[in-house]
């Protein structure tokens, strides 16, 4: 295996959440969210919900005692960013109703620290839930850097209904992740390295336990992209020991950001 030579560079760090719901006739359907056109960072993209950690978010892991402030940041924020992006409340001891959920999504809009607006629905998180998957950090932009957590969490069973934000992102959906893959080969939809990558990986795996079982085999190390020429072309490339099935895709074929 070649790995990549220079070091991580700084990034942001951002968490994101792979929401899963088994079917009884097939591979587990995934959440996806659309970025919106005027977005800096991957616009019109198909995503999972994520985004950037806040300060609030490490604010409320100091104040729960976590034993690894960043690692309990992260989580906090992947649960954070798919109320706000989907209104979809995952990681939580017991699920709150819609309404709260509502509230709980307008208080995010509006400024509240993640922690206010639990307060304020009388609800709990239960980081336990979310299980690691990845990390990545690509260096291949020199202006947009982010160290980001990918996390596997099961639907809750009530859970309601996912909404569209309508400023972030324009769409969701729950799909499999091998037709979401199949819809970005025939152009139907955009996928940027990291996102490609990972669905690959997830379309292996019949059910969410199955995922869970093989993230928990594989480590979470960070993955850095590297460029290697190979027959005279040039490849983006990841290690080839983390689980995904594809580890090298021609750069001008790559979707970044």
């Amino acid at each position: 295996m070649i790995q990549p030579s220079p070091h991580p560079p700084e990034a942001r760090p951002a968490a994101t959440l792979v929401v899963m719901r088994d079917r009884a006739d097939g591979a587990p359907d995934i959440l996806m969210v659309e970025r919106a056109g005027v977005m800096a960072f991957a616009p019109g993209a198909m995503v999972f919900p994520g985004g950037r950690v806040d300060p609030g978010d490490h604010d409320f892991a100091r104040a729960l005692a976590l034993r690894d402030i960043d690692e309990g940041a992260a989580r906090i924020a992947a649960i954070r960013e798919t109320i706000e992006e989907a209104a979809l409340p995952v990681g939580f001891m017991r699920a709150p109703n819609a309404a709260a959920v509502a509230a709980m999504r307008e208080a995010l809009a509006s400024g509240s620290a993640i922690s206010e607006a639990l307060r304020a629905a009388d609800a709990s998180l239960d980081l336990d839930t979310l299980v690691p998957f990845a990390r990545w950090r690509p260096d291949y932009s020199p202006v947009r850097r982010y160290d980001t957590r990918f996390y596997l969490a099961a639907l809750p069973p009530d859970a309601p209904t996912p909404q569209v934000d309508g400023t972030e992102n324009v769409r969701l959906c729950w799909s499999t992740a091998q037709a979401v893959l199949d819809d970005a080969d025939a152009g139907r939809l955009s996928l940027i390295f990291p996102t490609r990558r990972n669905l690959e990986r997830l379309a292996l795996f019949p059910s969410y336990a199955a995922a869970v079982a093989q993230a928990r085999a594989f480590p979470v190390r960070v993955v850095v992209p590297w460029s290697e020429t190979r027959h005279g072309e040039e490849y983006l490339c990841i290690p080839d020991d983390l689980g995904y099935p594809v580890t090298a895709e021609r750069r001008d074929r790559v979707r970044r950001g």
